[in-house]
């Protein structure tokens, strides 16, 4: 991760820590796939030390020398074409997440050592709070690429109730899973919910290794949390755009709700979440319970994060 030897970052090449993770990453990659899975031919004497590939055999699969191979896989990104990267996309047998993790990977490498850069708080629009809040019967979150619930309808924040209890603002899905207790009983697949937030992160991290935020929170979920480390170090990404959430909310029990997600064009890495129920099923029932106890507790409202007000920016501003 981003300043793994130098927490201030401080007289180092930015390249250093891209490349650390493009050998981690395809590390990671070549190790899962073994020979009989990349059609390759394995001898009933021989003997070897890793089930993975080794890097001979995915530059073979990939086309190229095995020397080239390995000075990447070591980090070095110098001028990778586009058919290298889709042979190694092949060999390795990566999904489209993983293909774009790894170019992000590589572009990062082969940039220079950025500014110093001040936090800025992410802002969602007045506009995009009045979408929000039209969408009465479904929950519905503006999140940001770290997990942070930078704004959310009334129904959505009933429905986050366990997350929002969490005093840290802005809310964070990924703090949630790791170290609120009640987090395994809000999820009823609560392996599959950590698994895909960790994964989001490590995609998050491999756009940008130097957002503060970002660094902050896998620093503090690493420390306090052996699930979250054990996952980390498993280098997955994955994108997570439609699926269905089993939940368990205290107030009105178990709910299946389908989800989506839409990017927003505002600021780095923002989404709009929204979930549903199918027509006519206990999870509508439940939602529309869910509504009935939102429209009259009024300490959902006093849960709602604080609209920041530093200005709707994509970037963060140099010292």
């Amino acid at each position: 991760m981003a300043g793994r030897n130098d927490p201030n970052r401080t007289n180092r090449d930015i390249r250093d820590d891209f490349r650390a993770e493009i050998r981690e990453f395809l590390g990671t990659r070549r190790a899962r796939v073994t020979p009989e899975q990349a059609g390759l031919p394995v001898y009933g004497g021989e003997r070897r030390r890793v089930t993975g590939l080794r890097r001979e055999e995915v530059a073979l699969l990939a086309g190229i020398s095995s020397e080239y191979y390995t000075r990447l896989e070591r980090g070095n990104a110098t001028g990778v074409s586009e058919s290298v990267i889709e042979g190694i996309a092949q060999a390795l047998q990566l999904d489209e997440a993983e293909r774009i993790h790894l170019l992000d990977l590589l572009r990062g490498a082969g940039t220079t050592r950025p500014p110093r850069r001040r936090p800025v708080q992410q802002r969602v629009r007045p506009t995009v709070q009045r979408v929000l809040d039209s969408m009465r019967s479904t929950p519905a979150f503006i999140l940001s690429g770290r997990g942070d619930i930078l704004a959310a309808n009334h129904l959505g924040r009933a429905l986050f109730s366990p997350v929002y209890a969490d005093p840290v603002r802005p809310p964070n899905n990924a703090r949630f899973v790791f170290l609120s207790p009640h987090a395994t009983e809000f999820f009823r697949h609560w392996d599959e919910v950590a698994n895909d937030s960790v994964a989001m992160l490590r995609a998050e991290a491999g756009r940008d290794l130097y957002d503060r935020r970002l660094t902050d929170l896998i620093g503090e979920l690493s420390t306090r949390s052996p699930e979250f480390r054990h996952r980390w170090a498993a280098h997955n990404v994955r994108m997570h755009t439609t699926g269905v959430k089993l939940l368990h909310h205290p107030v009105v029990g178990d709910l299946d709700l389908p989800f989506e997600t839409f990017p927003l064009p505002d600021g780095p890495s923002q989404f709009l979440l929204t979930y549903t129920a199918e027509p006519h099923s206990p999870s509508q029932d439940a939602l529309n319970l869910l509504a009935s106890w939102a429209a009259t507790d009024d300490g959902i409202e006093g849960s709602a994060p604080a609209n920041d007000s530093q200005p709707a920016d994509s970037g963060e501003t140099p010292d």
